[in-house]
């Protein structure tokens, strides 16, 4: 490497000594802040040198100052770290690493490459290319974490009681018919929670919001667009992109403020977090931080150092096993949930933290029992997407009862049942009922199963009954990215339509599907923009669509105010019931004298359900918890508005021609006063009764389901009566 260039000092500081007895203080990592100044510590254990460059401004490009560590004074073990006085919050920064450059033995050390600090709080300014021709990222920020939080704590709902919203941060409000003052940002969010609150949600998931390269530009002079946000380039730092303001730094105040808003409306906030690679790529990617410290630890390497195994699909793999990373991702996770009060995490590609350093499977992976056991993370909700890129599949054994996960199964069994494939009902019901033979017998309960029919990966709502094929052109690789494997149909008509008949099939599997969602036990996670039918065009992989294509479109609020009041009144309903929300999975009896089954099926003809019937229909009955069942549990759910528990009657039929039903035959059922609460096929307002006073039904009357329609009856949880009640409407 030719020798650095020198760089003359600007500040009259760095003519003083530098004070003895730097350790006196804690040492974490990163830019900590003293009295005095600030103390910057980084991890190396090959470097031979290390630098701090000091900048003034976010687009300089030169440092005003470099200040070499000296290895006799400046280094323990394998920690560098130097006090700098005069120097304070706002303070920009990088590291600059001299090491052995070996790339066949893992060594990637370049003694010119500015790097982003592994634990900076935040970024600022862009990409860039220097003179050079190497790329230089962003500079760090020294971030003062003092706040007024206002009292403000961790809401602690419990995850049967939750309803979980993933949504952009930036694409939520980016459209110009949020109507927001600052689109596109944690403020712009902030301006949305009444939209929220009226929705009914209990949870924001949000796509990533820790700094990504989303502008990173080649020497060609061409961008890199990560609009999704799985990109990392900073773990600690709250997205700079997401800001309204321009200060360096003032991202991490405005994300504060975003989460104590959303907390005062009583929404909790979930962090999508990717600890499963980077953006410095493969071998011939940049380098911006961890290659340039000490490659061979942050990264799984394969071809004794000369490649980097790639378990994610994105070019490297973290180390998340090597006790370096792993003490980097526990300070992080402790980061976020004590310097900015976030509620939970949600671990993208999480089958890679269960992989040791040669990418081998863990019975059970260090990483992941320190999240488990840490005490500061014990309030907070931990879900797993249990899989990965490279074949692993871990739904339904994923670590411990401390874990949730994202239930892959459950998204696609609810779309071939809806679609009409072939003996789906016995899937349909284990998912309606918690999955209990994914959870059901290692102890979990059906609430560490999450929910989905729609994620930001793969259709929206409105897509997955509009598009037979995905359409992802637009991305420019030729529509070869994106899964193939969709389970969705067009209903006669590829895309938009005018055909009345395709649209009522279209309107009527979104609330088949939605309803689905918001009445199985377990914890639904709704995608945004789903309760107004947003569409991405028939694209299943919008990872760098930051367009109309991505975004919340405002106006569909407005388009589709029927879809938005079913799925409101779903929500308010499934929270309103304990019958949906069991914290442990159904047993088929009753639990005491005069008690009614806390689960039940039946066939469409009203008799017990025979499992082996090629049948694309199915009763399912589940009880009100008992006044003794709620009084048992640690964290009893509560009742209907009126503090009612009620009983749930579910009637699906995914069949391409009307079926009859009859009401199922025990007695202890039919003595009950059913009312109406759902029917899919009827258009609004008689497609949801809100005031849960919908028409009683007769149950010795049968119940004729149009194509691919559901409905859900509901009953008060009274005692069975041998007498039966009068019959005030009947339904044929």
């Amino acid at each position: 490497m030719p020798p650095r260039k020198k760089v003359a000092a600007k500040r009259s500081h760095a003519k003083k000594p530098l004070p003895p007895l730097q350790f006196g203080h804690t040492l974490p990592y990163g830019a900590v802040l003293h009295d005095k100044g600030v103390q910057f510590v980084v991890y190396s254990r090959s470097a031979t040198a290390m630098r701090v460059l000091l900048f003034d401004r976010p687009d300089d490009a030169e440092p005003a100052e470099v200040i070499a560590l000296d290895p006799a004074k400046d280094r323990w073990g394998d920690i560098w770290s130097i006090l700098v006085p005069g120097v304070g919050p706002g303070q920009l920064y990088q590291f600059q690493a001299d090491g052995p450059f070996d790339p066949e033995r893992g060594q990637r050390f370049d003694g010119q490459a500015r790097l982003i600090d592994p634990y900076a709080r935040a970024l600022a300014g862009e990409f860039t290319i220097g003179s050079d021709g190497l790329l230089r990222p962003p500079k760090c920020v020294v971030i003062d974490d003092s706040f007024d939080w206002q009292g403000d704590r961790h809401l602690r709902r419990g995850l049967a009681d939750t309803v979980i919203y993933e949504m952009h941060v930036r694409g939520f409000t980016a459209d110009p018919s949020s109507g927001v003052a600052r689109p596109g940002t944690y403020a712009g969010v902030i301006e949305k929670i009444p939209y929220l609150q009226s929705l009914g949600v209990t949870a924001v998931e949000l796509m990533p919001i820790h700094e990504f390269a989303n502008d990173m530009p080649s020497t060609d002079g061409t961008k890199r667009g990560n609009y999704w946000g799985y990109d990392p380039l900073a773990f600690f730092a709250p997205h700079r992109g997401y800001a309204a303001g321009t200060d360096p730094g003032c991202q991490v105040r405005e994300f504060k403020e975003m989460v104590r808003a959303l907390h005062a409306a009583g929404i909790e906030v979930i962090l999508d977090v990717v600890f499963n690679h980077t953006a410095e790529g493969n071998q011939l990617g940049p380098t911006l931080s961890f290659k340039g410290l000490e490659n061979r630890v942050y990264y799984m390497l394969g071809d004794g150092g000369s490649s980097y195994k790639n378990y994610t699909g994105c070019g490297n793999t973290i180390n998340g096993n090597h006790p370096i990373v792993r003490e980097l991702i526990f300070l992080c996770l402790r980061h976020w949930v004590h310097n900015y009060h976030v509620d939970g995490f949600r671990f993208d590609l999480a089958s890679i933290l269960s992989r040791d350093r040669n990418g081998e499977i863990l019975p059970n992976p260090p990483i992941i029992e320190v999240i488990t056991e840490d005490p500061l993370l014990a309030d907070t909700k931990i879900i797993a997407e249990a899989w990965d890129a490279a074949g692993a599949y871990q739904v339904g054994s994923f670590a411990t009862l401390r874990w949730a996960e994202w239930n892959g199964r459950y998204r696609d069994d609810v779309r071939r049942f809806w679609r009409g494939d072939f003996a789906q009902t016995g899937h349909l019901a284990t998912r309606l009922a918690g999955s209990s033979d994914l959870y059901g017998d290692d102890g979990r309960q059906p609430y560490h199963s999450i929910n989905f029919v729609t994620s930001h990966d793969g259709f929206t709502m409105a897509d997955l009954v509009s598009y037979r094929e995905k359409h992802n052109e637009a991305n420019g690789e030729g529509n070869r990215d994106g899964d193939n494997n969709n389970f969705s149909d067009n209903y006669g008509v590829e895309g938009p339509t005018q055909r009345a008949d395709v649209e009522a099939v279209r309107s009527r599997q979104i609330r088949n599907m939605l309803a689905t969602l918001l009445l199985s036990q377990g914890v639904p996670m709704m995608l945004a923009g789903d309760e107004c039918r947003r569409t991405q065009q028939g694209n299943n992989n919008a990872w760098c669509q930051d367009n109309g294509v991505s975004w919340f479109d405002w106006r569909l609020v407005e388009e589709h105010p029927d879809l938005f009041r079913f799925v409101a009144g779903l929500i308010r309903f499934r929270l309103g019931n304990p019958a949906l929300r069991r914290r442990s999975f159904l047993a088929g009896g009753v639990s005491g004298s005069g008690a009614l089954p806390d689960v039940e099926w039946f066939s469409p003809e009203g008799a017990h359900i025979d499992w082996y019937a090629a049948d694309a229909s199915l009763t399912c009955f589940f009880g009100a918890p008992t006044p003794e069942e709620l009084a048992r549990d640690p964290e009893p759910a509560a009742g209907g508005d009126d503090g009612t528990p009620r009983h749930v009657l579910i009637f699906a039929h995914a069949g391409s021609l009307p079926r009859t039903f009859r009401f199922p035959v025990a007695e202890s059922l039919r003595c009950l006063p059913w009312r109406t609460f759902i029917q899919t096929a009827e258009p609004p307002p008689g497609d949801i009764f809100l005031d849960g006073n919908g028409p009683v039904v007769d149950v010795s009357a049968p119940l004729v389901l149009p194509e691919r329609s559901l409905v859900c009856l509901v009953a008060d949880a009274v005692r069975p009566s041998a007498s039966r009640p009068r019959i005030a409407a009947r339904r044929g």
